[in-house]
């Protein structure tokens, strides 16, 4: 199925040390990749974009540490890089995050002979624990590929996993010549006096140059 993209917003924001771009863009989406454990708290964020011919070369996560007897949220937000085939530099995306925790840094593909980018991606997820404390999502790996040759290879932030949960499936995997250049996530506000769980779910959307 394509889905394609009909209006244009593109502005750059300045977000402590990252570039981030706001682009809702008129890209060709070949594919959406979902997993099938992500919860469901909170809302849908609108989906944001690479530029025009850029594609997610890499991600960070936004984590908030254990915090022993206080309320864990884990996993708050996913960050793309974005970059060109040739290896440009394209900004930063991100739609929506949690309040709580600290980027855990850049984790890349390679960029050896060609630049790869990420093309699947899998979701770790705490089942909900009743009256506990949830934290839904912890944690997140992907794949990497070049545009037009296959085969991938897996991408995790060291140690791989986070505090809590477990790793769902795989999802598909984006179509030879396209790879991820769009992001959109699920994330829980505020809940004050309740029980926060921050980011719950994810999709990610392929494109086509």
């Amino acid at each position: 199925m394509t889905v394609t993209k009909y209006f244009l917003i593109l502005s750059l924001v300045v977000h402590c040390e990252f570039l981030l771009i706001t682009h809702d863009s008129p890209r060709n989406v070949v594919k959406v990749l979902q997993i099938d454990n992500g919860d469901d708290w909170g809302t849908w964020n609108p989906p944001q974009y690479c530029a025009d011919g850029h594609f997610a070369m890499g991600y960070n996560m936004k984590i908030e540490v254990p915090q022993g007897s206080g309320d864990d949220t884990a996993l708050n937000s996913i960050l793309l890089k974005c970059g060109s085939a040739a290896g440009q530099y394209g900004g930063y995306i991100v739609s929506g995050q949690g309040t709580w925790g600290g980027w855990v840094g850049e984790t890349l593909c390679e960029n050896t002979e060609t630049q790869k980018f990420l093309t699947s991606f899998a979701l770790q997820v705490e089942n909900r624990q009743g009256g506990s404390d949830d934290t839904a999502a912890n944690f997140a790996k992907f794949k990497c590929r070049d545009l037009d040759v296959e085969p991938e290879y897996d991408l995790a932030h060291p140690p791989g996993h986070g505090e809590w949960g477990s790793y769902g499936a795989w999802s598909q995997s984006c179509p030879l010549s396209s790879a991820i250049c769009g992001i959109q996530t699920r994330v829980e506000s505020p809940q004050g006096s309740g029980d926060d769980t921050a980011l719950n779910d994810v999709k990610f959307y392929c494109c086509s140059e």
